[in-house]
């Protein structure tokens, strides 16, 4: 049977990574595993953006919601990430339009709009305190890129409408507070939050919706049907919808997913407070390499600096010293920087960076692989879906229309294949 949420105090987050986001995010409630049988409208596998907005619209709209979560309520990536906002979509306009036509990129221009406006609209609405502030700098680490970088901005402007200002050399700098990058650009729609305290928030919000939340609750077995019964260790639920949206954590439920996305590991360190305000507009920072760098300030002016990924199963054994280069060569002068806490975690990525999101059945909906973007993409990713159960299919059809390939290899293959294509991006960044 359905049971009400337990409290635990700030000291006693063990279940959660031991990231700078968990030391902070205050007092965070707990849910108990489920034990034997219920009967719901519909389940969701998974407690991170995707499965808690999905949980909160569908509970508006009157929808009997159990969500499944393995372990902790952001536990996986919606509570480890650099808190990051990209808006638009995570592949450029004309990439997209030379495959998919100028419309359909247009759509999916206009979806990537609205997710942001909807991201605002839950932080807002429901009264989540999670650190947001707006804009985000892209910084160029190539001075041969830096003529690419302005005509690019003005071609976002003229062709697709997309606002974002260049910034030389010397503002570059100024707003970053490191002179290593060659130039960058403003996106007024960016920005940063406190990704864990945000995912506490959506489950806050879901339960007063409505919804009911179990933790410690793997799901081991779908038994697909007119009537789907989910399973657990501890008891199963029967519903009349399915949502997976584990990401990078979805554990082989699904064949589909797993040819599609691919967990990949990526890592984060957080200093102690520094005396000196780095990026003076408080804005979220990423630069130009495809292994990525990025990072923002907290309020306390701790840097949260993310860089340098892995692809097997195992993370580094220290964790701070595998990130400390990466921060090293963005600010030399925080090389020995204390640390206070590191930590990774996993993203589900596809093979062209775009989301995999599908009704492979009637009955089941899958949304997975935001290849880093799920900040903004997930939480709307999952109100288009309680959209679409509720029978309103427009904007879920836009995503779902996108091709998403598998990756070449199988799920054995895909590995070396992709470890050998990641070493090149690696050297070709560094050159």
């Amino acid at each position: 049977m359905f049971s009400a949420p337990t409290f635990m105090p700030a000291e006693g987050r063990a279940p959660h990574v031991a990231s700078w986001y968990a030391a902070s995010a205050g007092d965070i409630l707990t849910y108990p595993a489920l034990k034997g049988h219920c009967r719901a409208d519909v389940a969701i596998v998974g407690g991170g953006y995707t499965g808690l907005s999905a949980a909160l619209s569908l509970s508006k709209a009157g929808y009997r919601v159990v969500v499944l979560e393995a372990n902790k309520i952001g536990w996986g990536a919606s509570g480890r990430n650099g808190g990051q906002i990209h808006p638009g979509q995570r592949q450029d306009p004309d990439w997209l339009a030379a495959r998919i036509g100028e419309g359909p990129t247009r759509d999916l221009l206009r979806l990537a709009d609205e997710a942001r406006d909807h991201l605002d609209r839950l932080i807002t609405e429901n009264a989540i305190d999670c650190d947001f502030r707006p804009g985000l700098i892209h910084a160029v680490h190539k001075p041969r890129w830096v003529e690419a970088e302005k005509r690019h901005v003005d071609h976002l402007r003229t062709k697709w409408g997309i606002e974002r200002q260049f910034l030389d050399r010397h503002e570059t700098a100024r707003r970053i507070g490191t002179d290593v990058y060659h130039a960058g650009s403003f996106d007024p729609k960016g920005g940063k939050l406190h990704p864990l305290k945000f995912a506490l928030g959506l489950a806050g919000a879901a339960v007063a919706a409505g919804a009911t939340l179990h933790e410690d609750s793997r799901v081991t077995e779908i038994r697909h049907g007119a009537k789907p019964i989910v399973v657990t260790a501890g008891g199963e639920a029967m519903v009349d919808t399915v949502i997976l949206a584990g990401n990078g954590y979805l554990g082989g439920l699904d064949a589909e997913t797993d040819a599609r996305v691919l967990p990949i590991n990526n890592f984060v360190v957080a200093t102690e407070p520094l005396d000196e305000l780095l990026i003076p507009g408080e804005e979220a920072v990423s630069d130009s390499r495809f292994v990525v760098h990025y990072w923002h300030q907290t309020p306390d002016r701790r840097l949260v600096f993310g860089g340098g990924e892995t692809y097997s199963h195992a993370f580094p054994e220290d964790i701070a010293a595998f990130v400390r280069p990466h921060l090293a060569r963005v600010y030399p002068k925080l090389a020995g920087v204390p640390v206070s806490h590191a930590w990774g975690g996993t993203l589900g990525i596809t093979f062209n960076r775009m989301p995999f999101i599908r009704r492979p059945k009637p009955n089941v909906y899958i949304a997975a692989g935001y290849s880093g973007q799920g900040v903004m993409l997930a939480p709307f990713a999952g109100h288009v879906i309680a959209e679409a159960v509720g029978g309103a299919l427009g904007r879920f059809d836009m995503f779902a229309k996108v091709p998403v390939m598998p990756f070449p290899g199988g799920t054995l293959l895909r590995w070396p294949t992709l470890v050998a294509a990641m070493t090149w991006f690696k050297l070709m960044d560094s050159i």
